[in-house]
Formats: structure tokens, sequence, C-alpha cells
């Protein structure tokens, strides 16, 4: 059998200038972890508690991860908290992103949103796709910035939120704050 093709948008480029970017944005980083949900309490919070781990491991410090029902006043009372600790860079929501009627995360959120990235949503979906098929079209992930934090809406679901971190928010979280602090 032949060895699959490969083109070069497959492999990043030596001199990419996001590589750059990367590479000169701050390595550790101060990030609020909120976790959306009617039903978790800490003990049950395992999507809120892998972000953290995986941030903490990534060199991260991770400031609380704080849970919130699914309600547009506590979810904006949750981030305007994160907020007020001025080393917080980044603010991570997990849950409260499907479409039943409790699902508010995304409607509480992208109004207080500077810059919305669209890419990140478009990328999640289509990253979920390759896992779970035509279920990512449920996720309404979404990113964007506030000021000079990052803002990230993701689903609840342990998979989901270990796909965005790793593929997603990891890899780009420093070049993201770097691009904010110019």
């Amino acid at each position: 059998m032949p060895a699959p093709m490969t083109h070069d948008h497959d492999q990043p480029h030596e001199k990419s200038p996001a590589r750059e970017h990367r590479a000169a944005g701050p390595s550790a980083l101060a990030i609020q972890v909120i976790t959306v949900s009617d039903t978790r309490g800490p003990a049950e919070d395992r999507s809120g508690n892998l972000l953290a781990e995986l941030f903490r491991a990534a060199g991260h410090q991770v400031r609380d991860v704080m849970i919130v029902t699914d309600d547009t006043a506590a979810i904006g009372g949750a981030i305007a908290l994160a907020e007020k600790d001025e080393a917080v860079r980044a603010i991570v929501l997990n849950g409260g992103t499907g479409i039943a009627k409790r699902d508010v995360t995304v409607e509480a959120v992208t109004p207080l949103l500077d810059k919305v990235l669209p890419g990140f949503g478009e990328l999640f979906r289509h990253l979920s796709f390759a896992e779970i098929g035509a279920a990512a079209i449920l996720s309404r992930a979404v990113a964007g910035s506030r000021g000079r934090r990052m803002l990230f809406v993701l689903p609840g679901s342990t998979n989901a939120v270990r796909l965005a971190a790793e593929k997603l928010i990891l890899p780009e979280l420093s070049h993201l704050v770097r691009e904010l602090d110019k």
C-alpha cells in the first residue's frame, strides 16, 4: 500500500511567524476555569477538574475551578469575579453550550467579547466531527478576547474539554495573549 500523501499545509513550517509568536509569548499564565452546570458539584466536576489538570501540567497557574448554574447573571458574575484578578489572562468556561432551554453560556459570554475568533469554533467542530461524527453540529463552542484576556466557551464533556485544551487552547494560548499585549 502506498504511503499517504502529505501536503505543505499538513506540517507546520520551520520559519512560521505563528511559531515565532508562540515562542515569544508568555510561557506561564494565570487561568480561571468556570464550570456551568445545574447538576455538578466539585466532586462531579470531571470536566472542570480535567481542564485544571491539563493547564497545570502545561505550566500554567489555575486560580480556581468555579461552578455556577446555567444562568446568564451567574455566568456574568463569575466572569466579573475572575476579572478582578488582574493576573488572570484566560477564562475557560465549560458546559451550558447545547441547545436545551437551560443552555445559556454562549448567550451569556458572546455579548461580553470584544473580538470573536470564529476559527476556534470552526476548528473545534471540525476536530469533533472526526471523533463523534455529525453530533459535532450541536457544539456551540466559541472563543474571543475581552480586554487583555481570552475567553473560551467549551461543551461540558470530558472528551470535548480535552480536545479543545490539547488541540487548540494550549498550543495557541501564549500566542493569543502575546497578540492582546500589542
